[in-house]
């Protein structure tokens, strides 16, 4: 008669521990940021994104937290754009886009500039996405302006020049802050491959002079950055580990 009961009672013990492990857990919010920027002492809960026909990517990244504001907003696509598409910025219902919405030459992507004093908190970029034919197509994402990350940038600040090393599959320092007119080289220490490209992968659009060829051990790659704004990178060998941000203050 013991070992039914010790069976029964193991039974209990087990359900119990159970409903309490599950009673403990959080409920997840979307806070994660793929920019590889120090991360935000704030929490910020982003929507799903609606991606429209033909979508490809889009830099800012849905759920990207940035250390300051973005140069401009750029998405990109697999066929061929037209008018009317659109580029809408918004935050409070407020558009903090500037100027006209730019179909770039190769009709791949789009982009529109954001007003440069924009402040911090979470933005919804919505979109219309047009085709030859006529037809449009919406989607939206959101991305997230917190200025308190600049203090883990390596500051560089006040140089005519500085450097970068591209060593053991990293940016090394990964996150820098600049000022305008700073010129920047990056060197291949590794003994492999590397390139400097501008965000998304594999479009590279966002900000399109910060391309490089390949790069091979000892080589270098250099660009003088004039605009203020965050300037998020990468290896595109390496896409998914080697990234970076350059901040112009």
């Amino acid at each position: 008669m013991k070992a039914p009961f010790i069976i029964i009672a193991l039974i209990v013990l087990l359900g119990g521990g159970f409903l309490l492990f599950k009673g403990q857990e959080t409920p997840s919010t979307s806070t994660v940021s793929p920019s590889s920027q120090p991360t935000s002492k704030k929490q910020y809960v982003f929507e799903n994104p609606k991606k429209s026909a033909h979508f490809e990517s889009n830099t800012p990244a849905h759920g990207m937290v940035l250390a300051a504001v973005p140069i401009n907003v750029v998405i990109d696509f697999n066929f061929d754009l037209a008018k009317p598409s659109s580029i809408k910025i918004e935050m409070d219902g407020k558009d903090l886009g500037v100027g006209e919405t730019v179909i770039d030459s190769n009709k791949l992507s789009m982009r529109r500039d954001i007003d440069p004093n924009a402040p911090d908190g979470v933005y919804t970029v919505v979109y219309n996405a047009c085709w030859p034919d006529g037809s449009c197509h919406d989607g939206n994402f959101q991305f997230a302006i917190d200025r308190s990350l600049g203090a883990g940038f390596a500051d560089m600040t006040n140089k005519k020049e500085t450097e970068i090393k591209l060593s053991q599959i990293m940016f090394d320092p990964q996150n820098i802050k600049i000022s305008k007119g700073t010129k920047v080289t990056w060197i291949n220490d590794d003994g492999v491959g590397h390139f400097v490209n501008t965000d998304s992968h594999p479009a590279h659009t966002y900000y399109k002079d910060q391309n490089s060829k390949a790069l091979k051990k000892e080589e270098s790659y250099s660009i003088v950055f004039e605009m203020s704004g965050i300037y998020p990178y990468h290896c595109s060998a390496h896409a998914d580990t080697m990234i970076g941000n350059i901040l112009v203050e």
